[in-house]
């Protein structure tokens, strides 16, 4: 079995949110890598089923990976949180990378009401994993459906988001264009939940988590599930 350093075994831990032990997790993480050896191997079918099958949209912000993964979508925090999850399930150390963007990335993609709202920049996250002794990101946000659906709606360009694949050896950092400042990596979503509490930036009070969210969220898929709609119509 590949051993890894003693600085990344913190990138491997069982956490409140980042619960990969429990048994939707590593079901899921077996079933993605089955007879398969190579690590890089197995990052790249997390992350592809991932990408893929976790829709983005807003979600409960205090969901654990394994509820992100019942639900079947998430924004960038929780939908990096189950990627993360998944990894670690199958032995590969994982990190969230932390930086600030413009929001107007997010037109388009949530309630326009909701859009109104936002400050003008706000906290991203994407997975970054440790492969061949080193990080690498390999950022998840978008499905493909919902990146056609973006370009065809006119919302990004080819050149700000050149492709949503990921090779395993390149860095892949969809929203680029869009970063203002890069706040480092943290280990895991548990300390970047905490932060975005402390900062009261981004994260829902509980009551409306627990009152209004079960209606709302399910409501804000919209604008993206019709993102989506238009790139399945407008395929050649």
């Amino acid at each position: 079995m590949k051993t890894h350093p003693a600085s990344t075994q913190p990138y491997l831990a069982v956490t409140r949110l980042c619960d990969h032990d429990h048994p939707r997790i590593r079901e899921r993480a077996v079933a993605l890598i089955a007879g398969i050896e190579e690590p890089r191997e197995k990052a790249l079918r997390i992350f592809a089923w991932v990408r893929d099958h976790v829709r983005f949209g807003l979600a409960f912000s205090r969901s654990t990976a394994s509820q992100t993964l019942q639900r079947g979508y998430g924004e960038c925090g929780t939908k990096t949180n189950a990627q993360v999850a998944l990894l670690r399930a199958a032995g590969i150390p994982a990190r969230f990378r932390w930086v600030r963007a413009r929001s107007d990335v997010l037109h388009g993609l949530v309630l326009d009401f909701l859009y109104k709202q936002l400050p003008p920049v706000v906290s991203h996250f994407w997975a970054e994993c440790y492969l061949d002794g080193r990080w690498v990101s390999c950022e998840a946000l978008l499905d493909r459906p919902l990146y056609e659906g973006m370009l065809a709606a006119g919302l990004i360009t080819r050149e700000q988001v050149p492709t949503i694949d990921w090779d395993g050896h390149s860095d892949l950092v969809l929203l680029r264009p869009w970063i203002t400042e890069d706040l480092g990596h943290l280990p895991g979503y548990d300390e970047a939940l905490a932060a975005l509490i402390r900062s009261q930036e981004g994260v829902p009070p509980l009551w409306f988590e627990r009152l209004i969210a079960p209606w709302f969220y399910p409501l804000n898929l919209r604008p993206s599930d019709r993102l989506r709609q238009r790139a399945r119509i407008e395929a050649p």
